[in-house]
């Protein structure tokens, strides 16, 4: 006998799905406090159980954050790039560093294979957003336009496993990012990302791999690492 009737079981979910899309779409960002429960019951026009059993299932699932006394906040925004923040969060940032290293790199040398026309379009309009935002000193737009960019050049690669993988991950770069730029724009956090965008236009696959490989050991504070013999 189910613990719970399929009616109540169906109309979780239609919560789960909307509270989902709402993060998913971008509507409630990662980082973001979601409306409160009596909140969400109002807009939902569900009990308040409903709600909170939707919420908890999408804690479990690594989505959303319950902090006892402040609210709930969005942690990722996919059930992977829910797994993949629990498990890496405390990782040593020279491991993300390189694990990005070889994501960003095959990403930009793809990109330089097989960016568009409208690719490139949207490539330099968020290089000249990044540049506006660090010019504006908020280093929390800063990094979201960072991360915007180097989204967007692995999209460029046009590999939908890669681009996938890379976003899952996102969350937990943007994450680092904040951590590591800090709420003061320092100038050694500002990396010229204009080498990589012209490497891509003119399809040089080996320079702009070179270029994006070096970027997130730059953020370390430090070069690349030295080749082993």
């Amino acid at each position: 006998m189910p613990l719970t009737s399929p009616r109540r079981s169906a109309l979780v979910d239609q919560v789960i799905a909307q509270l989902r899309n709402q993060i998913t779409s971008g509507e409630w960002p990662v980082g973001s406090r979601i409306p409160t429960e009596p909140e969400l019951v109002e807009l939902l026009g569900v009990a308040r159980n409903t709600v909170r059993e939707a919420v908890r299932a999408l804690a479990h699932n690594g989505l959303l954050d319950i902090r006892q006394g402040s609210g709930t906040y969005v942690l990722a925004t996919s059930e992977l790039a829910g797994v993949m923040h629990r498990r890496f969060a405390g990782a040593d940032p020279r491991h993300v560093a390189e694990l990005r290293s070889t994501l960003e790199s095959s990403g930009a040398r793809l990109a330089a294979e097989r960016r568009t026309d409208r690719d490139m379009a949207q490539l330099d309009a968020l290089l000249a957003r990044r540049e506006e935002a660090w010019a504006s000193g908020d280093a929390g737009l800063f990094v979201a336009a960072d991360v915007a960019l180097h989204m967007a050049v692995v999209a460029a690669s046009h590999n939908e496993v890669l681009v996938e993988l890379y976003a899952d991950l996102g969350d937990l770069v943007a994450e680092w990012l904040r951590t590591d730029v800090g709420t003061v724009l320092e100038p050694s956090a500002h990396l010229d990302h204009a080498r990589l965008i012209e490497a891509i236009r003119r399809g040089d696959g080996d320079a702009a791999a070179a270029e994006a490989a070096g970027y997130p050991y730059a953020c370390l504070g430090g070069g690349r690492p030295e080749p082993r013999t």
